[in-house]
């Protein structure tokens, strides 16, 4: 027999699983009936295209037995695929999925909360250490003749040795603790199976012994009976007519490990050139690695329904990876390979047709259900936006899903609300891109925004950045960053290119004194209040565009240098008309560009000359 400690982010799930993190115990049977159908899928896979494999007589099937008699045991068996040595110690005793200790400190003590992520990650064979002092698995590898045990109390590691098995599948003995007695009981099993797992495609069998009753009541005996529980039928091959809301969410729970309802489904069956059935689902909540470079698909492949592939990223695009369900198609071929998929005609029109139904299920649900359309926009934004960046078959029905904050609204407002908003005269949507919020709000540049009433857009996402500006218009109205400096010739009037001729003198002093650290010093018509601003060349990155860039590996990047406005009514721009001191020009000047970085949330390049020059200022004016 052979001793393994289990991986330590296994230790630590256990741990947190075995402390009731799931708010209902009972899942434990969903998620091993689940796994056993998994099993089965892969092995009705190969009977139908290995060769090796095809010869086999194989009726796929679950079987449930329990211990009535003393309460000790929960038993789930199938007939599928099977697991060797190998595989049991990769599949129940480490994650082998990155990422893990990013998804471990997610982890946030809220029960319900942390369920659903641990839900997500898919270790659910853990579940069942909730009600067990000890897991037992017996598992035959299908074309193999060893068959092997894997032992644990969940503790601190496990055993496995080998062990005869009649047939390939999978066994799982719960040994109960006090707390899971209940489970041995024929009326919780069914309870459980028909609540949870009815959608199953496979039969699943509960054996128990069926007592028999004299007519005064007393028992007389009982049969050996087997009594099959679920439909066994694909529920998204089913009639829409014949599924009730509560279906449709059980299956969700049990395909995508959640413990939540989902936030939307969609369910369409497609006939004509092409025969398909889909069925998908959208999380309340974002998959926790929704941002994983190697995130795990949602989408599960079937072909007359039989499972193909869930490992498949090209089934959806990137964008809607968060998306869960099942295309089941009736014209691909089986023995269909990776290769063959990422470049098939008639998976790409089934996506391409999914796409669109899916997306015109947010346009509805942001025209129907606004509310519900804000709980989808507060965790998927973001993935949107990057449709908008890659998918340009469908960028005008993304450009009305998008949302983003404003200056004149609470929470999340479209593009179409900002175009009904605009003045009359008003030629362009304006937004401002950069930091944190609370600093885009209090930014200078806004201030004769407001004064002029016009509405700009805050986004304070950094892929914003990237995606905006790619945009270019929304109904023919450009979009335009109002930290940029040609910009502001939007706003200006006579008045202000007056004031401009008036300044020249000052801005010329400001210029020589700043030298090398600004590209360019000019009057602004974006100010009221503040006396300065920066802004950017048109074709200069912004900083949070070259905190990208190096973030990204672009170290080597050239300096890029400001602009910097001043307002020429402001009193201290005002008092630099008639100094003639170039010392306190100098000091105002470097002051008024500081402070403008600061604002804006950049570094200031030397803090110890800002306060030096402070400091000499202050000590005049007091």
């Amino acid at each position: 027999m052979e001793k393994h400690e289990f991986q330590t982010e296994v230790s630590q799930l256990l741990d947190i699983i075995v402390h009731s993190l799931y708010s209902q115990r009972e899942i434990f049977i969903r998620e091993l009936i689940s796994n056993a159908s998994d099993a089965l899928d892969k092995m009705k896979y190969l009977t139908l295209t290995d060769d090796a494999f095809k010869s086999i007589s194989f009726e796929p099937r679950i079987d449930i037995e329990f211990d009535e008699e003393n309460n000790e045991t929960l038993t789930i068996r199938d007939n599928g695929i099977g697991m060797n040595r190998e595989d049991l110690i990769e599949q129940l005793g480490t994650i082998a999925k990155s990422g893990t200790k990013s998804f471990l400190s997610q982890l946030s003590g809220d029960a319900k909360k942390d369920s659903n992520l641990i839900g997500q990650f898919g270790v659910g064979f853990y579940s069942a250490f909730m009600v067990a002092e000890q897991v037992e698995v017996v598992s035959r590898k299908a074309g193999e003749e060893q068959g092997w045990r894997w032992r644990s109390d969940g503790k601190g590691g496990y055993e496995i040795e080998e062990a005869k098995c009649e047939t390939q599948g999978t066994e799982v003995t719960v040994y109960l603790s006090d707390e899971g007695k209940e489970f041995a009981n024929r009326w919780k099993v069914e309870q459980v199976v028909k609540k949870y797992s009815d959608h199953i495609a496979f039969p699943i069998y509960l054996h128990y012994e069926k007592k028999e009753y004299d007519d005064s009541g007393k028992e007389k005996g009982s049969t050996p009976t087997v009594e099959q529980l679920n439909s066994a039928s694909a529920l998204w091959k089913r009639p829409k007519s014949e599924l009730s809301q509560e279906d449709y969410n059980e299956f969700y729970k049990a395909i995508a490990h959640d413990t939540d309802d989902p936030l939307l489904h969609l369910h369409t069956h497609a006939e004509g050139t092409l025969e398909y059935s889909t069925l998908f689902f959208v999380p309340k909540r974002a998959p926790f690695d929704l941002y994983h470079a190697d995130y795990r698909p949602g989408v599960k492949l079937y072909v007359k329904r039989v499972f193909i592939t869930d490992d498949e990223k090209e089934l959806m695009p990137t964008y809607l990876r968060f998306v869960r369900g099942v295309i089941d198609s009736e014209d691909l071929p089986l023995n269909v390979s990776r290769e063959i998929l990422q470049h098939n005609r008639v998976l790409a029109n089934i996506r391409q047709a999914s796409v669109k139904k899916i997306l015109g299920e947010f346009e509805r649900l942001a025209k129907d259900e606004p509310e519900t359309y804000t709980e989808f926009i507060e965790q998927y934004n973001r993935p949107l936006k990057e449709g908008l960046y890659g998918d340009f078959a469908n960028r005008e029905t993304l450009l009305e899903l998008v949302r983003f904050k404003s200056t004149k609204a609470d929470g999340w407002v479209s593009l179409a609300e900002y175009k009904e908003r605009m003045q009359p005269d008003q030629k362009a949507i304006y937004y401002i891109t950069g930091g944190e919020e609370h600093t885009l709000r209090n930014s200078p540049l806004l201030e004769a925004y407001r004064k002029k009433d016009l509405e700009v857009l805050i986004m304070d996402d950094e892929i914003d950045e990237m995606v905006v500006p790619m945009i270019g218009t929304y109904a023919e109205l450009e979009l335009k960053p109002i930290n940029r400096s040609e910009v502001g010739e939007d706003i200006k009037d006579e008045a202000d290119k007056e004031k401009a001729e008036e300044l020249k003198p000052v801005v010329e002093r400001i210029k020589t004194a700043l030298g090398e650290r600004v590209k360019d010093v000019r009057v602004s018509a974006r100010l009221d209040e503040s006396p300065s601003c920066i802004v950017l060349d048109e074709n200069d990155p912004s900083m949070k565009m070259q905190e990208l860039m190096r973030a990204m590996g672009q170290t080597e990047m050239p300096e890029v240098k400001p602009i910097l406005e001043v307002n020429p009514s402001h009193p201290i721009v005002e008092a630099l008309k008639s100094h003639s001191d170039d010392g306190v020009v100098e000091d105002v000047a470097f002051l008024l560009l500081d402070q403008a970085l600061l604002v804006e949330g950049a570094p200031v390049k030397d803090p110890a000359d800002f306060v030096k020059r402070m400091n000499k200022i202050l000590a005049k004016a007091v």
